[in-house]
């Protein structure tokens, strides 16, 4: 596995913190596996030889490396340094992100969601059945009321940097309720890893394929690391949601150092917590299985337009 380097100009994201709080001291795992469904990439990037993603917990780079010659990047070292482990076969730890849900799920039972019942319906396979099962078991008022309390600007205010807030649609706990339903009632549970994360806590035990070992880590802000690279460098790109919370500004300088280092025919996966402000006939997030978006873009990075959200 390469050593990673440093790329060491100033980002204007708040990524750059290595925290979703704004207090200074110290950066630290935001996640412990990755929620984003590598299915979209895998079928993006189809005939693609080199690609860019985020490292993130490094789900998506392992994802990616049998198939191609994979650059992962991160701002955080801390995180970079966790994917950097899980290549070479360490297991996978709790980060922030789970830390947070395991305290909303802590208070599953007191909404009728007692581990057994949440059991029963991730082992379906039939999406009718679950769409059945859900409407009766789970999708309760009590669920609803949480949803709204849970994912209240005043409480989430409690654990994120307003930047982390300041895209997000308004009634987020309708928004994530209705996200949830679609998704769960889109595929077999049983088969659904990202379910099971999100509703149990559980953790990636798969191990790394050997090809993990060759993927090339970097410690770098996106924009900057792409504009130090040599013009049609990339085949395609998978940036996570770093565009949430970001400055305009930072959006069209991303997405100008992406075209230039992008191949002809590349593309481009973008996620956000955030809702399309329009239509956006290029939105997967109904087809990934993690259950959380609000938009899945995929387009030619030729295509990429820094005056709206992709």
């Amino acid at each position: 596995m390469s050593t990673p380097s440093l790329v060491t100009t100033e980002a204007e994201t708040p990524w750059v913190a290595g925290r979703f709080d704004s207090k200074v001291s110290g950066r630290e795992v935001l996640f412990g596996r990755m929620y984003e469904d590598p299915a979209i990439e895998l079928d993006a990037f189809k005939g693609a030889h080199r690609v860019l993603c985020i490292a993130s917990a490094g789900c998506t780079a392992m994802a990616l490396a049998p198939h191609h010659d994979v650059v992962a990047l991160d701002i955080n070292p801390v995180q970079l340094a966790y994917a950097s482990q899980r290549f070479a076969g360490a297991p996978s730890v709790r980060g922030r992100a789970e830390r947070v849900m395991d305290f909303m799920r802590f208070f599953a039972p007191l909404l009728g969601w007692w581990p057994s019942k949440v059991r029963a319906f991730l082992e379906l396979d039939d999406p009718a059945a679950q769409r059945a099962y859900w409407k009766e078991h789970l999708d309760t008022w009590r669920l609803r009321a949480a949803l709204g309390v849970a994912f209240s600007f005043t409480a989430l205010r409690a654990v994120y940097a307003s930047r982390f807030l300041d895209f997000l649609p308004r009634r987020l706990g309708a928004v994530f309720h209705d996200r949830l339903e679609r998704g769960l009632g889109a595929s077999p549970n049983r088969k659904n890893p990202w379910a099971r994360a999100l509703l149990l806590g559980e953790l990636s035990t798969d191990p790394p394929p050997p090809e993990a070992q060759k993927v090339q880590l970097v410690h770098a802000d996106a924009a900057s690391y792409l504009e130090s690279q040599p013009a049609q460098s990339f085949e395609g790109f998978t940036l996570s949601n770093i565009l949430d919370g970001a400055a305009p500004a930072y959006r069209e300088r991303l997405f100008a150092a992406v075209k230039r280092a992008a191949k002809p025919g590349a593309k481009v996966v973008l996620r956000s917590f955030g809702e399309p402000t329009g239509p956006l006939p290029t939105n997967r997030a109904a087809e990934d299985r993690a259950l959380l978006w609000g938009i899945v873009d995929v387009r030619l990075a030729s295509e990429l337009d820094a005056s709206g959200r992709s």
